[in-house]
């Protein structure tokens, strides 16, 4: 069924006194269908109220729209009627005369006697005939509300808009208007989005329960499938197995957001430039993507926002840059895409180290290369090397050659979608091979000595192993995830609440520089800026391959023009997309690196940082959009479905024991909660089953 109502990439922006701005809402995509009632809970100050008088024509998005039927909405009509937690009934008009005032200014095509018989059936569906000709004052609460509902009904609107319609209602009264409207929208197809702060009222009346996390820059957070049949009954919704564990999944993240709204950031003196530090540290990797790092400051983009003195040191490996941040010596660093996440959460057992990411400094520019030997056996592809490991573990009675694979980091890129190539052929990266972490600039030389088969790498050492005719490449990133995260900013997470300022302008300096690395009419300069051995320190020709010249594989097929394959600002690239950021989180916990976090939502709020990156993005004219919340796929086209990362995990054929832990980001990592997954899935709610 398409979308009867699509809310399109909403933001909402209030000027304050100040001459500033307050970012209430921050690219709410949803999209609902005729009939499905949808509800909108979260804490007060969230901008659920907000998005609702949006719906309805109230008021106008800052940026994006709201789509009705396919057409967009730019102001009040009778096809969205609001029912206000206030009732809004005139006090001097009769239960009838309110009804009908609506009825009349909406149908006045119809006749009278029509109009009327409209009122009267409107006033019996709420079972208000005996009170029909009293005025407000003498209704109580929860009459006044029925006559609200009946008022908005009368008027066949196609969406019906509640903003906490019982919240002023006494218990019984506001049961018993739930049972009714119910059982009104069930018998109507009403389409229906509700705001209510009540947890149990969500789960009884809603299909979807779409939950906002806290403001400044709300967003959704969640949205959780209600999956009790209709028609529903009170009681037997409160005594469906499952009722219980979708309350508590509610709860636990309204809590996250509590405990969010309690932290408070700490901030240092101003030092110079309007900065609380000036001279900065920060680490890299010899990488062909480490060019924004290097134009921000050959171009002098770091002294443009107030950056006095900024060292770029060169690290020998990914491990040596994570010790340098943790260890506070360096400010900042270049990381692979899973570190700031994977240090967070505690990978490898070790403590957690908050970390930020507000920053993607590249897309892509990976490649996986096997040994000229393998292809000289005939391996052209996946399955071909499937092939290959059967064979070998026949031979000599199962004693044959193991193959070696080699990547970066254990939370890098490299590794995670070599994994997942592998597993998606059926090859179990755990069993069926040995794999081995070795710092990219080594990675050319261990090949060539035969200790390793294949590595994933970025470039310029794929391009150097093929050029000397040790490798090929079997596949690289735009086969296999185009467009995926792979080099980012990382840093404390205390360095950046002690520095916010600096923080911010580090983020818009290197901002300035991606969008300069992505004007191809630049490359060839940079190009000989990387080849300079104080950064990359490689062969011009390597570093060329693929950043600006065809892409040569090594497979005798003739070199290709890759536009992409280093991608660093164009289509969002920069944006620290929350959802990526969750599929990473749950590659960690399949192959046994990190635990999946219970607070998976607290953890990417506080590691993916959009609200800095949107205020930089801002300040510079970019757009600061985000892509779009919804699933995405890999090359396999299977789909990762961002509201329920458990049921993705358990739905994987070959991966390791899933830890599921609760992650306490201002503490220690608190013990096993929930045990591991495993390996049921609940009919009823979808849901991975978690043993005790």
């Amino acid at each position: 069924m398409s979308a009867f109502v699509v809310i399109d990439h909403v933001d909402q922006v209030f000027p304050l006194a100040n001459g500033g701005a307050y970012i209430a809402l921050k690219n709410i995509s949803l999209e609902i269908k005729k009939g499905e009632f949808v509800t909108l809970l979260g804490h007060s100050g969230c901008g659920k109220s907000t998005l609702l008088n949006i719906i309805a024509g109230l008021a106008k998005p800052a940026a994006g729209g709201i789509l009705l039927e396919g057409r967009q909405v730019t102001e009040p009509g009778p096809d969205r009627m609001v029912v206000f937690q206030n009732y809004s009934l005139l006090p001097w008009l009769t239960v009838r005369q309110n009804i009908a005032l609506a009825v009349d200014e909406v149908m006045s095509h119809l006749s009278a006697a029509e109009r009327s018989e409209i009122v009267e059936h409107h006033i019996n569906m709420v079972k208000l005939k005996p009170a029909a000709d009293k005025t407000p004052g003498q209704l109580s609460g929860g009459m006044k509300q029925r006559v609200s509902i009946a008022r908005a009904l009368s008027i066949k609107p196609k969406v019906l808009l509640l903003d906490e319609p019982f919240g002023a209602l006494d218990a019984l009264t506001r049961s018993s208007l739930q049972d009714q409207l119910m059982q009104i929208a069930q018998d109507n197809q009403l389409t229906c989005i509700m705001v209510t702060h009540d947890v149990d009222e969500a789960l009884l009346l809603s299909d979807r329960i779409v939950m906002l996390t806290n403001g400044p820059e709300s967003y959704v957070g969640q949205i959780l499938d209600i999956p009790f049949a209709r028609p529903r009954e009170r009681l037997k919704v409160v005594n469906h197995p499952n009722y219980y564990a979708l309350r508590s999944e509610i709860s636990y993240f309204l809590n996250q957001q509590k405990k969010a709204k309690q932290r408070q950031a700490k901030v240092s003196a101003i030092a110079r430039n309007g900065l609380e530090k000036v001279n900065l540290e920060i680490g890299f990797v010899p990488l062909t993507d480490c060019a924004p790092l290097v134009v921000a400051q050959e171009m002098g983009m770091f002294k443009k926002y107030g950056l006095e003195e900024v060292i770029l040191s060169r690290e020998p490996s990914w491990k040596a840059i994570a010790e340098g941040v943790v260890s506070k010596r360096l400010d900042a660093a270049q990381m692979v895409a899973g570190m700031p996440l994977g240090l967070t959460v505690g990978m490898g057992g070790k403590a957690p180290t908050p970390m930020v990411t507000p920053l993607v400094l590249s897309r892509n520019g990976n490649a996986i290369t096997f040994s000229k030997r393998l292809f000289e056996a005939g391996v052209r592809n996946l399955a071909d090397f499937k092939a290959l490991l059967a064979d070998d573990a026949g031979a000599a009675g199962g004693a044959g050659h193991q193959h070696t694979l080699a990547t970066v980091h254990p939370a890098s890129m490299h590794n995670l979608i070599m994994r997942y190539w592998l597993a998606s052929g059926g090859i179990d990266p755990e069993r069926d091979v040995n794999l081995t972490v070795i710092p990219p600039p080594q990675m050319v030389a261990t090949l060539k000595a035969g200790n390793i088969d294949g590595f994933c790498a970025g470039e310029p050492w794929n391009a150097h192993a093929v050029s000397e005719g040790l490798g090929f490449v079997i596949a690289q990133d735009l086969e296999l995830w185009a467009g995926h995260p792979e080099k980012v900013l990382g840093l404390r997470e205390d360095w950046a609440n002690q520095y916010p300022e600096t923080h911010l302008a580090l983020v818009k300096a290197l901002l300035e520089a991606t969008e300069y690395c992505d004007d191809r009419r630049n490359r060839a300069e940079i190009a000989e800026l990387l080849a300079k051995p104080t950064y990359v320190g490689a062969k011009l020709d390597y570093i060329r391959s693929g950043f600006l010249d065809a892409y040569d594989r090594g497979d005798g097929k003739p070199p290709e023009m890759l536009l992409r394959f280093n991608q660093f600002h164009i289509d969002m690239t920069n944006s620290p997309s929350r959802g990526e950021g969750l599929w990473i989180l749950t590659q960690l916990a399949r192959w046994g690196i990190a635990p999946f976090p219970k607070n998976w939502v607290e953890v990417l709020d506080r590691v993916r940082r959009m609200d800095v990156y949107g205020a930089a993005a801002r300040s510079l004219e970019m757009p600061d959009s985000a892509p779009n919340r919804g699933a995405f796929a890999l090359f396999d086209g299977k789909l990762f479905d961002p509201d329920d990362p458990l049921g993705y995990l358990e739905s994987l054929a070959i991966k390791q024991e899933i830890q599921i832990q609760e992650i306490d980001l201002d503490g220690n990592l608190n013990g096993n909660l929930d045990g591991t997954l495993d390996g049921t899935l609940d009919g009823t709610t979808d849901k991975a089953v978690i043993a005790a």
